[in-house]
């Protein structure tokens, strides 16, 4: 069904008309918000589309560049197919994509949220004023082309997000987070799939832990909008970490070993990144020493039997969300 009284049709889009979007990357997760909270991370894909008189075409560096389809089964383009036909659009224009991707692959920084917020949020910048859609049907409709909200709503609004739902009635509540927090990621040259990841769960778990994790995880949003100095706490899970372990015992090794500094480290999302909730700019320096040191001694930095590498970046927390230029 049409979001749009009004019918569309390819001339609406004319030829030469360009569009960019900036996504931010994302973490779900950060411990016990296990698929409903995330945070929007200050590290961003680009995107530009610009409608030509025929044909798809691709020019992509960057991230998976090199390994993503160039083709109508790239994501930005199956996630634009959906957004003009929720607008009322039933023929797909053709497309020039110039995307930049920052974000890594497969490694639990919502790449694949992001490319299919940038997809809808740029089919909807296309279209004539009147027919574009509001920032809640991007949310919407973004999440149901990836099926969980949990990234989807930090790449769309920014910030802290608590998410729940189901397809076709998706919800956020946005929650500002306290200005001493500084996200830092540390990600490996290894790569574990969400769907790998999520095998490893069982369907069950016992009461006790359900209950325990519910605690850690109220606590958690008190503590990263208010009470930083509870975060050790907080980050405890009892659903999926532990799980996990046999798909990223180095990232698993690394949470543990920052923890035991005192770092309140987790699993960003499916993994295998490490996210640390730094407490000011003196702890973000404490935990890049702490992963060099890591790198460089620990046992456990060993994955397929080769000595791993971690990019290391304290970042901002996102604001604002995507934002599309004209």
């Amino acid at each position: 069904m049409s979001l749009n009284s009004m019918p569309l049709t390819l001339t609406d889009i004319p030829v030469g008309k360009t569009v960019t979007v900036k996504v931010p990357a994302s973490s779900a997760n950060l411990g016990p918000g296990y698929d409903t909270l995330g945070l929007a991370l200050g590290y961003y894909d680009e995107l530009t589309v610009e409608r030509i008189a025929e044909g798809l075409e691709f020019e992509l560096s960057g991230e998976g560049s090199d390994t993503v389809p160039r083709n109508e089964n790239h994501l930005v383009v199956r996630s634009m197919r959906v957004a003009f036909e929720k607008a009322g659009l039933g023929e797909f224009p053709a497309l020039r994509l110039t995307a930049h991707n920052r974000i890594p692959h497969s490694r639990g920084m919502g790449s694949s949220a992001s490319a299919i917020v940038a997809g809808v949020a740029a089919a909807s910048a296309l279209l004539p004023e009147y027919a574009r859609l509001s920032r809640d049907q991007i949310f919407q409709i973004a999440s149901d082309v990836e099926g969980h909200p949990d990234n989807v709503a930090p790449s769309v609004y920014g910030s802290l997000s608590i998410s729940w739902g189901e397809l076709g009635g998706w919800h956020s509540l946005i929650v500002p987070v306290h200005p001493t927090i500084v996200p830092v990621v540390a990600v490996p040259d290894y790569e574990v799939s969400t769907k790998l990841a999520r095998s490893l769960i069982p369907a069950e778990i016992p009461h006790g832990q359900a209950a325990a994790n519910s605690g850690r995880a109220a606590l958690l949003i008190q503590s990263l909008a208010q009470a930083p100095e509870h975060l050790m706490d907080a980050t405890v899970d009892y659903l999926h970490q532990g799980y996990r372990v046999p798909a990223m015992e180095p990232s698993a090794a690394l949470v543990a070993y920052l923890r035991e500094q005192q770092l309140p480290a987790v699993i960003s999302g499916a993994g295998p990144t490490v996210l640390t909730f730094a407490r000011g700019a003196k702890e973000a320096s404490r935990v890049c020493e702490f992963v060099e040191k890591f790198t460089a001694e620990h046992p456990g930095n060993i994955f397929e039997n080769r000595h791993l590498s971690w990019r290391v970046m304290p970042l901002e927390i996102d604001g604002e969300g995507v934002i599309v230029t004209q």
